[in-house]
């Protein structure tokens, strides 16, 4: 039979007859690769194949009216990792197919093998990787045995799916994907042509046998997960977990949750034993200061659900070159220039002629807008060079016409910053209707304009 080729754009999917360097589909440049199109793709070839790995018939779904479907609690497999719990909504579906992607060496394969070693149910743990002997130095070093972890070294899907049927573990776990390949399949592993049909199948496996399965896969260098755009929308949750190899604290954020939100966040600490799971984000973020300095402030963010205190710190000086730079780690760029204008403007700040430095503590991006009143005040603080008490905490977004802007879940900012000992937080006076503020500790101050922020704060 003749080999015929294919392209494929590697950012969505589409296929052409013929290369070009910009994909006609999505408009991405360079993105577009040859793939060998495979003689065997007809859907009965792959029902047939995947029936006789499976040794039994399935009964094919019927139509069912939704008044006669019985609605109730999903069920979950709880895990002994409450960060990783948090993420997924509760705990891991049945029948679910989750992806973690990540950066090379940042924890993904730790990750899950804590789950597996930690979990109360049998495990088969796929490795395309790692030989046996490597998983194992592993879990000599997190300290964790269980007998009902199973290791299977193996990259064929088909036997893969063959040892699961007949293993019936409660959770499988694949590392990676891109190490697969399909008999079904005639190109190498990692293509666009593999990762589809292998997500495919681990895909129907899991609905059909209510197996969960954990993917890892690999990202490319501007940060998105490898493989086709076709990746993310099979799975039921795509999970990234992320964090610099310089420093010891790791992300686990929810990019999509078919199950639960998409706006949590789990904090890990890597250590020499694994990683530990960090309960009190708050505590960790506050750095640790000997003396009180100026161009720091704390501000009362949301990740999902979760409340926490995170230090914003400025720095504000004379520019010595020509154009002033502008520089944030952890905040958007575009933003902190909106803000600076909104203070020039506004408030009569002379920011054009200086160098502006905004950085997160902690190694987090946050993109809650109430954590503009912090930036604000950190901003103003080394500006002046007027050191913001450090028992004072700050939850308000700024407008362009310089008021400051309700937040959403104020009291839960407020019982974090009251639970970790602060005496005062500043908030919009458009927070503080039908807001009982005499049961908290903390003191509650209103403001409506970053004029009055000022006249608080820095004003002598």
């Amino acid at each position: 039979m003749k080999i015929k080729s294919i392209y494929v754009c590697t950012h969505c999917g589409s296929t052409s007859p013929k290369w070009a360097g910009k994909c006609n589909a999505c408009g991405e440049w360079n993105t577009i690769i040859e793939e060998v199109a495979t003689p065997v793709t007809t859907e009965d070839k792959k029902r047939q194949l995947w029936q006789s790995s499976s040794g039994s018939e399935r009964n094919s779904p019927k139509p069912v009216l939704l008044p006669d479907i019985q609605a109730g609690n999903t069920l979950r497999l709880v895990t002994p990792d409450e960060e990783l719990n948090r993420v997924l909504g509760g705990g891991i579906v049945s029948g679910s197919l989750v992806l973690i992607g990540g950066q090379p060496g940042i924890g993904k394969s730790t990750l899950l093998l804590q789950v597996a070693l930690g979990i109360q149910a049998k495990v088969l743990y796929v490795s395309g990787e790692e030989s046996e002997e490597q998983i194992k130095m592993r879990a000599d070093r997190i300290h964790q045995q269980r007998s009902d972890c199973y290791i299977l070294t193996e990259t064929n899907t088909s036997k893969i799916l063959t040892h699961a049927l007949a293993l019936q573990p409660g959770l499988l776990i694949i590392d990676s994907i891109q190490t697969l390949s399909s008999p079904l399949i005639e190109s190498t592993p990692g293509s666009i042509s593999q990762v589809r049909e292998c997500a495919g199948e681990l895909q129907r496996f899991a609905k059909e046998t209510n197996i969960p399965v954990f993917i890892i896969g690999h990202i490319t260098k501007e940060g998105t997960l490898a493989g086709p755009k076709l990746l993310e929308h099979i799975v039921d949750a795509v999970l990234q977990f992320e964090g610099d190899q310089h420093y010891s604290y790791r992300i686990l954020r929810t990019l999509k949750n078919r199950f639960g939100s998409t706006d949590e966040l789990g904090i890990y600490e890597m250590q020499q034993n694994g990683l530990r799971e960090v309960s009190n984000p708050s505590e960790l973020l506050l750095s640790q200061k000997d003396e009180e300095l100026s161009g720091s402030a704390i501000g009362a963010t949301m990740e999902g659900m979760r409340p926490m205190l995170i230090e914003t710190q400025a720095l504000v000086s004379r520019a010595v070159y020509g154009t002033p730079q502008r520089s944030a780690t952890g905040f958007d760029l575009r933003r902190l220039s909106m803000l600076l204008a909104v203070l020039e403007k506004r408030c009569g700040f002379q920011f054009g002629q200086n160098d502006v430095f905004l950085n997160i503590a902690g190694g987090l991006r946050v993109d809650d807008p109430a954590i503009d009143l912090a930036i604000v005040s950190a901003l103003i603080s080394s500006l002046e060079d007027v050191i913001v008490p450090g028992h004072i905490c700050f939850a308000g977004e700024v407008g362009l016409s310089g008021e400051i802007r309700a937040v959403t879940r104020i009291e839960q900012r407020i019982q974090e910053a009251d639970r970790l000992g602060f005496r005062e937080i500043y908030v919009s006076k458009y927070n503080i209707k039908g807001l009982d503020t005499g049961r908290y500790a903390i003191r509650v101050q209103s403001i409506g304009r970053v004029e009055e922020l000022y006249q608080a704060l820095f004003a002598v």
